[in-house]
């Protein structure tokens, strides 16, 4: 026959170890009844914990696509307000052609709205967000134009070119006698070359004509930037600067109406092709929401998903809360009074 030895250290021990495990499942309840999910995922799903490990990775990545075509977003919206503006002063340097070419207008102020073009252009391009430069392809850490002034590589290689094909400079005497039919050739011989051509990226530009590839959906990609090397950017380059150089030289009446005249044309080229730009730089921005807005109905039914694998009742869960602190105080309690029994109160 076996005998069995109680006292109230083996009580008190045995409450101990019990108001331990009612801790721990406590510090569980209070998680979960804060969090809505299980506590312990691979405890409560056991073989589907893999599912939900996919479904939580899948969840987490699309998130990260909408943070990107955020600011896929943003980039895009800062580019149509820039190709807005340069349309607007491409516009206003058309009007001041116009009235030059008809006569209603002096040079002079014909060369200071190409002057101001100028500047608006070079402005704008070199626009940065967020530390990027928006019209630099992906060389967004580059400023993409040079300024065209006195002592800058892009007037100093555009006054050379000049000096070579007529044999002196634009303030020389003999720029006076410089026919139309000769300066219709330098623009058509050494301008557009210089702006059109490869001496664009040479002199004034330092941007990629690859822009910006950005992942919009899981399987999706579009270009979702606009570089500065575009053909109406440069046909506004070209027109502006020539005029803003050679309108405010010795250049005679007969070169500068030459000038005047392929301004207009190139002009009006230029903003056909910049609301082409905008128009696809539009269409862009349209996927881009319409792929975001894809996305976040894929989230609505990956995280039904998730809470249906690992949710808890909140209900429940608070109740256990509750009835978990109910017993841990009464541990406590009934601990207390059984540390205070002493045999010398029976003696």
């Amino acid at each position: 026959m076996k005998a069995t030895f109680v006292s109230s250290s083996a009580v008190t021990n045995a409450l101990r170890y019990s108001m331990l495990r009612q801790q721990s499942e406590l510090i569980k309840a209070q998680k979960e009844a804060t969090s809505g999910f299980v506590a312990d995922t691979g405890l409560a799903l056991g073989a589907r914990t893999a599912q939900s490990v996919t479904l939580h990775r899948d969840y987490e990545r699309l998130d990260g696509i909408i943070d990107s075509n955020g600011l896929v977003s943003s980039r895009l919206a800062a580019t149509q307000k820039s190709l807005n503006e340069v349309g607007k002063a491409a516009q206003t340097f058309l009007a001041s052609l116009t009235s030059s070419a008809s006569g209603d207008a002096g040079y002079a102020l014909t060369q200071k709205s190409a002057r101001g073009t100028l500047d608006t252009l070079t402005s704008v391009l070199n626009t940065s967000l967020n530390g990027e430069y928006l019209f630099a392809g992906t060389n967004t850490d580059v400023k993409p134009i040079n300024d065209f002034k006195p002592g800058s590589p892009a007037k100093a290689a555009f006054d050379a070119a000049f000096q070579t094909h007529f044999g002196f400079t634009q303030n020389d005497p003999g720029a006076q006698t410089i026919t139309a039919a000769q300066m219709d050739n330098f623009m058509t011989t050494v301008a557009e070359p210089m702006f059109l051509g490869a001496g664009w990226q040479a002199n004034f530009s330092n941007a990629t004509d690859q822009g910006i590839t950005s992942r919009i959906t899981l399987n999706e990609t579009t270009e979702s930037s606009v570089s500065a090397n575009n053909i109406g950017i440069r046909k506004v380059a070209m027109a502006a600067a020539m005029l803003s150089d050679l309108l405010d030289s010795n250049v005679g009446q007969a070169a500068r109406g030459a000038l005047v005249t392929r301004a207009v044309s190139t002009i009006g080229a230029a903003i056909s092709d910049i609301g082409q730009l905008e128009a696809q730089t539009g269409i862009v921005e349209q996927r881009v929401t319409n792929a975001t807005d894809r996305i976040k109905m894929q989230m609505d039914l990956f995280e039904r998903h998730i809470i249906n694998t690992e949710g808890v009742n909140p209900e429940k869960a608070a109740t256990r809360v509750t009835d978990l602190i109910s017993l841990i105080e009464k541990s406590y309690a009934l601990t207390a009074r059984i540390q205070k029994l002493s045999l010398m109160n029976y003696l």
